[in-house]
C-alpha cells in the first residue's frame, strides 16, 4: 500500500504487507495479485543548473529500493545539466528565439503544417519542435533536451548505486503520436533497464511464430509514469515498482549478478556524453551534474534502440513534404529501364498515364498526338522493323556477323511487357506556300509530340512503372504504318517499352551547366 504521496505506509519499503499483493486474507480469500505500482516522488525542489538531482530524489523518496525504475522527466535533467537558454521575456521575441532554437536543433524536417514543425533532432528523435520547450521553465529561459539522455540516465543510476540502491532509470519526454489525439510520455534515455522486448522468432500460445513483435517497454513505462507525474502538478519524477526482472546488472557487476529471468537488453553504441551544445546563443553547461563521470554510458543499454532508423520509417515525411519531394523528383525518376519483371501492367494505369501525357502543350489548340498500344500486331511489327533495320545495315556495307551482333543488342522492345508507339497526326497543321514556314510548322508539331512523350514517361515513373524510349520507328515509318494499318500522315515518334522494372530506379541527379546567359 502507499499513502497519498506514494510512500509505503506499512511494512518495509517495497515489501507487501499482510493482506495485500497476492497473500491470503484472514478470511482465507485470495487478495489482489502482485503487479506493477507507479509511485510519485513529491516534495522535490525547483531545480537549477548544477543541482544534485540524485541527492534530491533520494532525500524526497527514501523508500526507493532495489529493483525500482526511476521515471525522470527530461525537463529536470535539462535544468540540472544547464540546458537552459536565456530568453527575452517579450512574447514575440521569446517565440522567435524558440523557433531559432528549433531550427538549430533540427537535422531533418519531417512535416510542417503552418508554423508547426515535426522534425528529426540531433538525438535522432522525431518530434514536434525538436524537443525545444518553453513550458515549466522561467519566463526568461527556454529548455532544450539533454545532450545525451542515455548518458544522463547512466550517471543518475550510478549515483544511486553509490547510495547502495540498484535501480533502473528512464528519462522521459512528451510527444504527440501519428493518427492519435493527445500527447504521452516516451523514453528518450535509459540505463540499467530493458526498454525493448524483442519477441521475434518466439511462438504464441496458438503456435504462431511472431515475426515483427517488439514491445516498447521503455515507452510504456514512461507513459505510465506520467499518470502520477502529470503536466501541471510539479512532480517530475515517478517510480515504477514490481519490474525487477527488467533491470540489468549494476555498473561493474559480473554477468551473474543479473536478476534471474531478466531478458537481455538490446545493445547499441552511443556518442560521448560531453559533446558541445552548439547553440548560437549562450547556454549554461554543467558537465558534472551527477558526480559519476567515471561511468561510460556506452557500456550500458539505452533508449536510442527505440528510435526507428530513418531508412526503415514508412512515414519519414509528412504528406505535404512527400508531395513536394514527389514533384521535385518526378522528372528525375524517369530513367531508361531495359529489364522488366514480366509482371502484367494494369491497363487502367497505362491508360491513365496516356491521358496525362495528352495534356502536354500543342500548337493552335489542337490535339495532334495519339498513342498506339501494340498488342495484336506486336510480333509482326517487331519482325518487320528488324528486317528493315538489317536491310539498312546491309546497305551500309556491314557483314552478316556484325549485323547480327548489333541487332542482338537492340532487343529492349521485345523484353518489354507492353509497347506503346506515339504518333503525330496531320490534324490541325497550318499550310504555308513557302518551304521555310512549312518546315517550321512541322518542327512545332514534332516538338509538341516530344513533350507528350516525355509526359508519358514521367507519368509512368510516377506510377512505379519503368519505360524505355526507343527511336526505331522513326527510321521505318512506312513499315510501322503498314503493319498497324494507320493513315499516311501519322508520323511515329519512336516507341516506348513499358513494364515493372526489375530493379527500383533512383532519381537521376540534375544535369547542370545547360543554361547559357546572353
Amino acid at each position: 500500500m502507499s499513502g497519498s504521496d506514494g510512500v509505503p505506509t506499512a511494512g518495509t519499503a517495497g515489501e507487501p504487507t499482510a493482506g495485500t499483493a497476492g497473500e491470503p486474507t484472514s478470511a482465507g480469500l485470495s487478495a489482489e495479485p502482485a503487479g506493477v505500482r507507479i509511485l510519485p516522488v513529491t516534495g522535490l525542489p525547483e531545480f537549477r543548473p548544477g543541482d544534485d538531482l540524485a541527492a534530491a530524489i533520494a532525500a524526497a523518496a527514501p523508500w526507493i529500493t532495489d529493483g525500482d525504475v526511476l521515471l525522470v522527466t527530461s525537463k529536470v535533467v535539462s535544468k540540472v545539466e544547464g540546458r537552459l537558454v536565456p530568453s527575452p521575456t517579450d512574447p514575440d521575441e521569446r517565440d522567435a528565439l524558440r523557433r531559432a532554437l528549433i531550427d538549430e536543433e533540427t537535422v531533418r524536417l519531417v512535416a510542417q503544417v503552418g508554423r508547426t514543425k515535426i522534425v528529426e533532432n540531433r538525438l535522432g528523435i522525431v518530434a514536434a519542435a525538436a524537443g525545444v520547450d518553453a513550458s515549466n521553465v522561467h519566463a526568461d529561459e527556454i529548455a532544450v533536451l539533454p545532450t545525451d539522455p542515455d548518458a544522463s540516465a547512466a550517471r543518475l543510476r550510478a549515483e544511486f548505486a553509490r547510495r547502495g540502491r540498484d535501480v533502473g532509470v528512464i528519462v522521459t519526454d512528451t510527444q504527440g503520436r501519428a493518427w492519435r489525439m493527445g500527447v504521452t510520455d516516451v523514453a528518450i534515455g535509459a540505463a540499467g533497464v530493458v526498454v525493448l522486448a524483442d519477441h521475434r522468432g518466439t511462438v504464441d500460445a496458438f503456435g504462431n511464430e511472431l515475426v515483427v513483435t517488439q514491445v516498447a517497454i521503455g515507452d510504456e513505462l514512461a507513459a505510465a509514469g506520467d499518470l502520477v507525474k502529470g503536466k501541471l502538478d510539479a512532480v517530475p519524477v515517478a517510480v515504477a515498482r514490481g519490474l525487477g526482472t527488467l533491470l540489468e546488472p549494476s555498473p561493474g557487476a559480473p554477468p551473474s549478478a543479473r536478476t534471474p529471468g531478466a531478458p537481455p537488453s538490446a545493445r547499441i553504441n552511443f556518442p560521448g556524453a560531453h559533446e558541445p551544445a552548439g547553440f548560437g546563443t549562450e547556454v549554461t553547461q554543467v558537465d558534472d551534474f551527477s558526480r559519476a563521470d567515471d561511468v561510460d554510458p556506452r557500456h550500458q543499454g539505452g533508449a536510442k534502440v527505440l528510435i526507428r532508423p530513418r531508412e526503415e520509417d514508412l512515414f519519414r515525411l509528412g504528406t505535404d513534404l512527400s508531395i513536394a519531394q514527389g514533384r521535385r523528383e518526378a522528372v528525375l525518376l524517369r530513367r531508361t529501364v531495359r529489364e522488366f519483371t514480366g509482371d502484367p501492367v494494369d491497363p487502367a494505369v497505362l491508360t491513365r498515364c496516356v491521358d496525362i501525357a495528352r495534356t502536354a502543350p500543342a500548337p493552335h489548340h489542337t490535339d495532334p498526338v495519339r498513342f498506339v498500344w501494340v498488342r495484336e500486331h506486336r510480333s509482326a511489327l517487331l519482325e518487320a522493323m528488324q528486317a528493315e533495320w538489317e536491310a539498312d545495315l546491309a546497305s551500309d556495307g556491314w557483314p552478316a556477323g556484325r549485323i547480327a551482333k548489333r541487332t542482338a543488342r537492340g532487343q529492349v522492345l521485345r523484353a518489354a511487357t507492353e509497347i506503346v508507339i506515339p504518333f503525330i497526326t496531320g490534324d490541325g497543321r497550318h499550310h504555308y506556300p513557302d518551304e521555310r514556314r512549312r518546315l517550321a510548322e512541322h518542327t512545332m508539331f514534332t516538338v509538341a509530340g516530344g513533350a507528350a512523350v516525355q509526359a508519358l514517361l514521367v507519368a509512368l515513373a510516377a506510377e512505379g512503372l519503368g519505360s524505355a524510349w526507343i527511336s526505331s520507328t522513326i527510321f521505318c515509318p512506312t513499315v510501322v504504318r503498314s503493319v498497324l494499318d494507320l493513315p499516311a500522315d501519322w508520323e511515329p515518334l519512336g516507341a516506348v517499352g513499358i513494364g515493372h522494372p526489375a530493379t527500383t530506379p533512383t532519381p537521376r541527379p540534375p544535369a547542370t551547366g545547360g543554361v547559357v546567359m546572353r
